[in-house]
């Protein structure tokens, strides 16, 4: 009896010695030890002082006209959604979602085409600026990539309808701990992977890299599944996925390990009051040390612009960019804004 005991303890004490620092008795957390752990009454503070904001202000059809129009906005955007016969092909289909094509494979980040982000069609986030093109009309999609479970990064309505797509389901690639809630939506193609796991698929390399957030869609499951950003590496293509973010020594180790990118998507919003964000979410100043950071060639912002999701206007992601590249001496052409729907392409 005693000898049993000893060694299941002494095997208790292996699988801990084991278990990654990340993985927790508390769930999952980030690299550097830290858990988003606010307490409700900080949360109560912003969404007071969020009440006192001009919001539709913030968010009116003018502001939106005056931003997007400059870029070259278009309703319905003629889209090419043919294999690329070399290079890449990369869609910005709103808010994290992103169409990237080479000629090996279709890859979908964080897919969301619903009118608002959250648990309920009546209330949340609400869409302000309307999805490119359907889930239907989208190309056959060979990988989906889920960066983590929040509604507006994870879209239950989107995956069930890429899970019945025309041309068949996708391989859905999620973090830690999603594969049960992906099988409960009618996905039975869900491989749960961890921080700096790849996988190949089609020739290329899909790897999932750690960035600094948190995870949760209830009341209690906080942290309960893991978060992450991901790179692609296909025909002579590499890209990489920032997910959502804080600022985090990670993208320095991302850059060393797997760069250099010819292409990132990095977050430029959401960010606003600091001192409730700065943990979860970048501003631009430091998305543009994530894209130095990660060593990539060319960067496109996302996270903004769609949902209103936090307290600085609509505009103001791609003023703060663009003063942020001025003042730490990086070429515009570099980390640029694109209107819902446009395409960048890439060519070696």
């Amino acid at each position: 009896m005693l000898l049993r005991f000893l060694i299941g303890a002494l095997w208790s004490t292996l699988a801990l010695a084991e278990r990654p620092a990340h993985h927790t008795d508390n769930g999952f957390a980030n690299s550097d030890g830290s858990q988003a752990n606010k307490p409700f009454s900080s949360f109560l503070k912003w969404r007071r002082a969020r009440s006192e904001l001009p919001l539709d202000d913030y968010y009116s059809e003018a502001r939106i006209a005056a931003t997007l129009d400059p870029l070259g906005y278009q309703s319905n955007p003629p889209l090419d959604f043919s294999t690329p016969a070399h290079g890449a092909r990369v869609t910005w289909l709103g808010h994290a979602t992103f169409l990237v094509q080479t000629p090996s494979l279709n890859l979908l980040t964080d897919p969301h085409f619903s009118g608002r982000a959250s648990p309920f069609s009546f209330a949340g986030p609400k869409r302000f600026v309307a999805p490119p093109v359907p889930v239907p009309e989208l190309p056959r999609i060979d990988v989906v990539v889920i960066s983590h479970n929040h509604y507006d990064h994870l879209d239950t309505q989107s995956v069930r309808q890429l899970a019945k797509h025309p041309q068949g389901s996708p391989l859905f690639l999620v973090p830690l701990g999603l594969a049960d809630w992906m099988a409960a939506k009618g996905v039975d193609n869900a491989v749960e992977m961890d921080w700096w796991q790849s996988r190949a698929v089609k020739g290329a390399t899909v790897s999932m890299v750690p960035v600094h957030h948190w995870s949760a869609r209830g009341l209690d499951d906080r942290n309960q599944t893991l978060w992450g950003g991901w790179t692609l590496k296909a025909d002579g293509f590499n890209f990489f996925f920032a997910g959502d973010t804080g600022w985090s020594d990670d993208f320095a180790e991302i850059g060393r390990r797997l760069g250099p990118f010819d292409l990132s998507a990095i977050p430029i919003g959401a960010y606003e009051p600091r001192w409730f964000m700065k943990e979860q979410h970048v501003n631009p100043s430091e998305a543009v040390d994530i894209h130095r950071a990660v060593n990539s060639r060319f960067s496109i912002g996302m996270h903004w612009g769609t949902f209103q999701l936090t307290d600085e206007p609509f505009d103001q992601p791609v003023k703060d960019l663009s003063a942020a590249l001025i003042e730490k001496g990086v070429d515009p052409d570099e980390f640029v804004v694109l209107p819902h729907g446009a395409q960048w392409r890439w060519n070696p």
